[in-house]
């Protein structure tokens, strides 16, 4: 699986926490992330992530392009709701984009984590189906 991996600046520590608590898993999928977000799980968990440009500079753009593209299967985008006015319309951009393609969204760690889990039951091999070029 593709799985883009996104977080607001005051959630990127709970994204490595995140990425180090499911490192398990994550390791077996092709992971993106956006350029903060990407260094940052990459320096606290060692994960091989491709890192698009930072997400104020279109690393959100990079990432909706491929979910346009249909080559992205799950997006995590822990978003700091306090602050996510300034970027209502960057992450509506991508939430329409993954209504369009039939791609799970999860914009906090709860979702994060049931979606995370199902991808280790299988429960997304759907996606297989969807693009095979990404299995």
């Amino acid at each position: 699986m593709n799985i883009a991996l996104i977080a607001h600046d005051k959630k990127k520590e709970l994204m490595a926490d995140f990425c180090i608590a499911y490192k398990q898993i994550l390791q077996n999928h092709n992971l993106f992330a956006t350029g903060g977000t990407g260094v940052f799980i990459s320096e606290a968990t060692g994960l091989n992530i491709h890192v698009y440009s930072p997400g104020t500079l279109g690393g959100v753009q990079q990432i909706g392009a491929r979910i346009a593209l249909n080559e992205i299967d799950l997006v995590i985008f822990l978003r700091d709701s306090a602050s996510s006015r300034e970027y209502d319309s960057e992450i509506n951009s991508l939430l329409n984009l993954c209504d369009t393609y039939n791609i799970p969204f999860a914009t906090n760690i709860a979702t994060a984590e049931v979606l995370i889990k199902g991808v280790e039951r299988g429960d997304l091999s759907w996606r297989e189906l969807v693009n095979p070029a990404n299995s």
